[in-house]
């Protein structure tokens, strides 16, 4: 049967004529064209050759020949913007790369929720305090923070701010795994010193002393590491939720080896469980590029919307092209997921399944705080290794939010976050992330599903 060709009928603007959901309401269109026009003068973020490299790895995960590590910030902030937290967030993503490679014996796919991670989606398009309402905060792409009313009015100049730290963050991103500190001769250096007196960190110590072992052996044998690139430096790729769509817009530029469309903002873009609707202008635009994509599906989804989803998304059926990415929360993966998994199955589609184990699980703390359990993050996880192995299906990846820095955001975890500690360093501009203990512990209990 032959494949589906191309709709070369899509062009960059064409989602303008769908409906777009959680999309900001610009004041000023002017201002925000403008805006529009200087992005579209600077050149990618990424590349249409690193985009490609990506689908590619991403069609060997498909095929239950690697796994992904999807992880970072729930939205990125231009005031905690830092080399220093940067390379710390890095830091936790290799670690937890090491644990689930070495652990599991699995080529480990880093993707980071980097370099682009600006905006959010939200339930209701305001908020209310002490009954003054004023519109929701949409990320620092669109406005600020502060529960204000200047703040709270979307300012296209934040697009372009959005760009530029996106362009710092990857070139300091390339240099970090390009340049040397990815290389495995200095795996203990990326366990920072709050992580390396915990229980996780002295089982990382040893997983690292078994590699140096493993490195001076491979040099006895007289193996040149100088000369073996894979244990020097490490690929890295980077997502976010293509959610302001403009901005996305902007960014995308016809390769000129291929002729074809990417969206250079990221390697990867995904659409949210908000905005995954059929006729909408989400799917409508991430159809047209040649990038990965992701889809977020929620307790919502049916069967039919997975299968539709996968049609629309890749219709020519590209090993690496679609990831499905299921957030359902630990009480309900068990009754929504396994009809999702057999639907997709019985089409044929190569996809990567991947679970999100954060989203479903967030509940409001009798302190105020939005927070998560990590009893209930590994519960999802556990439940969705079970449920694809049920199906036959390989379950491709994790999809986690995290910093690398000493949060106490999130419940739970092995030397646990009590409910009396979670208002001492929550910091998160949104939704709650794991620390860098929480992060590795997750690892390793991953790696130990992987392996068996």
């Amino acid at each position: 049967m032959s494949l589906p060709s191309p709709d070369t009928s899509w062009t960059p603007a064409r989602w303008r004529g769908r409906p777009a959901a959680q999309q900001p309401d610009w004041p000023d269109p002017a201002a925000l064209e403008a805006a529009l026009d200087e992005l579209r003068r600077q050149p990618p973020l990424v590349f249409a050759g690193e985009a490609r490299d990506l689908t590619e790895v991403l069609g060997e995960v498909a095929e239950g020949r690697g796994f992904v590590l999807h992880a970072g910030d729930c939205a990125e902030s231009f005031e905690a913007f830092s080399a220093d937290a940067i390379r710390d967030k890095l830091k936790v993503i290799l670690q937890m790369a090491i644990a689930l490679t070495y652990g599991s014996g699995v080529p480990t796919v880093k993707l980071g929720r980097i370099a682009g991670q600006f905006a959010k989606p939200r339930s209701s398009p305001s908020e209310v305090r002490d009954g003054v309402e004023l519109p929701s905060f949409r990320g620092d792409m669109v406005n600020d923070l502060a529960f204000e009313a200047d703040a709270r009015v979307p300012d296209p100049g934040r697009l372009l701010r959005a760009y530029h730290q996106s362009a710092s963050t990857l070139n300091l991103l390339r240099a970090f795994t390009k340049g040397g500190f990815a290389d495995l001769s200095r795996v203990h250096q990326w366990n920072q010193q709050f992580v390396a007196t915990s229980r996780e960190g002295r089982r990382y110590e040893l997983l690292a002393a078994e590699i140096d072992r493993a490195l001076r052996f491979m040099a006895a044998c007289g193996i040149d590491l100088e000369a073996e690139l894979q244990l020097r430096q490490v690929d890295f790729y980077t997502s976010h939720e293509a959610l302001v769509l403009g901005y996305e817009e902007a960014l995308t530029r016809c390769d000129s080896l291929t002729g074809d469309w990417y969206d250079c903002s990221a390697h990867l873009l995904w659409i949210g469980d908000r905005t995954r609707q059929l006729d909408g202008a989400h799917v409508d635009f991430l159809a047209g590029v040649e990038n990965p994509v992701g889809v977020k599906l929620g307790p919502s989804t049916t069967p039919d919307d997975a299968v539709a989803l996968c049609e629309a998304l890749n219709p020519r059926r590209r090993p690496g092209r679609l990831m499905l990415v299921s957030r359902m929360g630990a009480d309900r993966i068990e009754e929504h997921l396994p009809p999702l998994l057999d639907a997709v199955a019985a089409t044929g589609h190569p996809v990567v399944w991947a679970c999100d184990p954060m989203h479903g699980n967030t509940f409001a703390h009798s302190s105020g705080y939005k927070t998560r359990h990590f009893d209930d993050v590994m519960r999802e996880i556990r439940s969705f290794f079970g449920l694809c192995g049920s199906a036959g299906v390989w379950p491709g990846g994790v999809h986690v939010e995290l910093t690398g820095e000493d949060v106490t955001e999130c419940l739970g975890g092995s030397e646990a976050v009590n409910d009396d500690e979670l208002e001492k360093r929550y910091e998160t501009m949104c939704d709650p992330r794991l620390n860098a203990r929480q992060s590795l512990d997750l690892a390793f209990q991953v790696a130990e599903l992987l392996r068996h």
